[in-house]
């Protein structure tokens, strides 16, 4: 059985963790499910990225984990491997990534949380890089997180592995928005994504990951501003009126999201 629910509505694609017997925990099938997910998501506007049950991911599972224990170092290796390329396929992924937290994201579960674009979180949920409280560290995700939370958040909270809340969460930076509310959050969110234009959308993301230098980014200005979708919204900016190209015609976010946090 999947340890992973993959739904496309129309532009949408929706990726659900689906094991929440273990709190929807990793083990190596779905880590390799994860990233295999995440390797082609079409022409999709934006995905969604969340968990059932009752919470996001509780970080590892305890039978892989069990198992990894009596591993040798470079089997390890190849463990480890495995995990930071279903993060990197998340974090590049190439459409905005939308994630939807409850319940708990610990451990490895928060540094899935750290490779997505927009994080809304339920005001209940809780956080934890909490691999120290099992004698190890939280290395594979560090690269995600150190770039969200910064050096001196990550000193403290890598090193003693405590728990923390939603709004903790969104004022180290992990999180954008905290609420009670996830539908209504990300139905608004998704909303406001359905009015980028979707190729502008990848190009801006893409900004943010390559960070480019000065004559790149006019480089990067000039093919958008000359592209279809470029001429088209500035035309329509200067003649006061929407754009009217396919690229930017709206979407509605399906109404059936079963997050509730609880």
């Amino acid at each position: 059985m999947s340890a992973l629910r993959v739904e496309r509505d129309g532009d949408l694609l929706r990726i659900t963790l689906a094991r929440p017997e273990t709190r929807n925990a990793f083990d190596a099938a779905l880590i390799s499910e994860l990233a295999e997910a995440f390797v082609d998501v079409g022409t999709s506007r934006a995905v969604v990225l969340g968990g059932d049950g009752p919470s996001f991911c509780a970080g590892a599972d305890i039978s892989w984990m069990r198992a990894s224990a009596n591993l040798g170092y470079d089997a390890n290796v190849a463990d480890a491997t495995a995990l930071r390329r279903m993060l990197e396929a998340i974090d590049s992924c190439p459409a905005p990534v939308v994630a939807a937290v409850q319940g708990h994201a610990l451990g490895g579960g928060a540094g899935l949380v750290a490779c997505c674009d927009i994080v809304v979180a339920h005001e209940r949920a809780m956080f934890a890089f909490s691999e120290v409280k099992l004698g190890i560290i939280p290395a594979v995700i560090s690269p995600f997180v150190l770039r969200k939370i910064g050096e001196s958040a990550a000193r403290r909270y890598f090193v003693t592995g405590e728990r923390f809340d939603a709004n903790t969460a969104m004022r180290l930076g992990l999180v954008h928005e905290v609420t009670v509310d996830l539908a209504l959050a990300l139905t608004r969110i998704l909303g406001e994504l359905s009015t980028a234009a979707p190729r502008a959308s990848r190009a801006a993301k893409r900004l943010v990951l390559d960070r480019p230098d000065g004559p790149d980014t006019a480089r990067r200005i000039a093919e958008r501003r000359t592209s279809p979708e470029g001429q088209e919204g500035l035309q329509a900016f200067v003649a006061g009126r929407k754009p009217g190209t396919p690229g930017f015609a709206s979407w509605s976010p399906p109404p059936n999201f079963d997050v509730s946090g609880e």
